[in-house]
C-alpha cells in the first residue's frame, strides 16, 4: 500500500480522478439537454423526423464505444485536419451516445404513459400544450429518473476507455505507476485495486440511489 505514497503517486491518481469527473460531468451535462431534444422529436416529430432521430440512435448503439473514439479521435480529426485532444474527443463521442441514450429513454417513459391520461386531460377542457406540460411530463419525468440516474453511472465506468486514446485518467495513470514500480511484485494489486474502490465509491451511491427511485415510482 506504500506505492500511493511514493513520490507524487496519490496526487496524480486524484488528478485522474478529476479529469474522469470532468470527462463525464461534461458529456452527461450535454447527453441530458440534447436527449430531451432527441426524445421529444422521436415521440411528436413528423415522419421524416423520427426517422432520421431512430437511424441515428442505431447508428450510435451498433458500433461499439470504443470504435467510436477511435473513428473520432483517430479517422476525423485526421480526414478534416481537425486538431483534436483525447479529451475532447472523448467528450464527443459519450456525449453522442449519452443523447441516444437518453433519447431513448425519453421517447419510452412518454409512449409508455396510458392513453386514457391525454384523454381526460382533453374532457376537462385543457389544450394539448397543456396535457404535456402538466400532465404527461411530469408522470414522465418519474418513470425516466431511475433510468437517467442509471444511465450516469455507465457513463461514468465506460470513461476508462478513453485511456486507450492516450487520456490520462485515472486507469491511465494507474498504468503509469504500476510501469514505473515494475520492481514492486504488488504494485498491481494494490494500483488496481485503489481504481476499483474509486470506481466503487463514485458509483455505487447513483446506483442504490437508482434503485431505491425504481422501487419507488413504479
Amino acid at each position: 500500500m506504500e506505492i500511493f505514497f511514493i513520490g507524487s503517486n496519490a496526487l496524480r491518481l486524484a488528478q485522474g480522478v478529476l479529469l474522469t469527473l470532468q470527462i463525464a460531468l461534461i458529456s452527461i451535462v450535454l447527453a441530458l439537454l440534447g436527449g430531451l431534444l432527441l426524445g421529444f422529436m422521436m415521440v411528436w416529430g413528423n415522419l421524416l423526423m423520427r426517422g432520421v432521430c431512430r437511424f441515428y440512435l442505431e447508428s450510435v448503439r451498433i458500433i461499439p464505444i470504443l470504435a467510436w473514439l477511435f473513428i473520432v479521435f483517430f479517422g476525423i480529426a485526421q480526414v478534416f485536419n481537425v486538431n483534436l485532444s483525447a479529451i475532447t474527443s472523448a467528450i464527443i463521442v459519450f456525449s453522442l451516445w449519452g443523447v441516444a441514450e437518453v433519447g431513448d429513454l425519453v421517447r419510452g417513459a412518454i409512449t409508455s404513459l396510458p392513453k386514457h391520461q391525454s384523454e381526460s386531460g382533453r374532457a376537462l377542457g385543457l389544450l394539448q400544450w397543456q396535457i404535456t406540460l402538466y400532465i404527461i411530463l411530469p408522470q414522465a419525468f418519474l418513470r425516466l429518473l431511475p433510468s437517467i440516474i442509471s444511465l450516469f453511472t455507465r457513463i461514468i465506468k465506460t470513461t476508462s476507455l478513453v485511456a486507450l486514446i492516450g487520456a490520462v485518467d485515472l486507469l491511465k495513470v494507474g498504468q503509469q505507476i504500476i510501469e514505473l514500480n515494475k520492481s514492486n511484485p504488488h504494485a498491481s494489486f494494490w494500483v488496481y485495486g485503489g481504481i476499483f474502490c474509486t470506481y466503487f465509491v463514485l458509483c455505487y451511491p447513483l446506483s442504490y440511489l437508482s434503485r431505491i427511485l425504481e422501487k419507488k415510482y413504479q
